[in-house]
């Protein structure tokens, strides 16, 4: 079993799968980022300062009696929330995450599609040889 194992885990295919994950993980820092960072300010300034993250309505009181500020608050407080507002920007996000990917995945497909295709391999001497003697046999 434990020779199966070591075949599995030394397998270029799990070894491509790590490094993917781990490339992924950067990645998904690096997309957090633009997005609340670069994009939602945007669509804030868009949306003349809306912030959606503190929209939402209180299902149940807590322990102190609202009206809340925020859902942080409310939830310190013991209070039972719907919170909408935090499910639109999920939505926005993968919206805009979703685009980002969709150009970049474009972007690459034109960039592949510009290269040329390789040049054949030249083709060996020995095979030029034959070539030459079987023609000359021809004749």
């Amino acid at each position: 079993m434990l020779k199966e194992f070591k075949e599995f885990a030394l397998k270029g295919n799990v070894l491509d799968l790590a490094v993917g994950v781990v490339i992924g993980a950067a990645f998904g820092k690096i997309v957090d980022s633009l997005v609340k960072d670069l994009i939602m300010p945007i669509v804030g300034l868009l949306t003349g300062g809306v912030d959606f993250s503190n929209k939402f309505a209180v299902l149940k009181e807590g322990a102190t009696a609202g009206p809340y500020a925020t859902v942080e608050i409310a939830q310190k407080a013991g209070a039972v929330t719907f919170n909408y507002g935090l499910f639109i920007n999920a939505i926005l996000i993968f919206l805009i995450v979703a685009f980002a990917i969709f150009m970049l995945v474009k972007a690459y497909n034109k960039a592949k599609a510009a290269e040329p295709p390789p040049a054949p391999p030249a083709t060996p001497e020995d095979v030029v040889l034959l070539r030459e003697i079987r023609d000359s046999l021809k004749k």
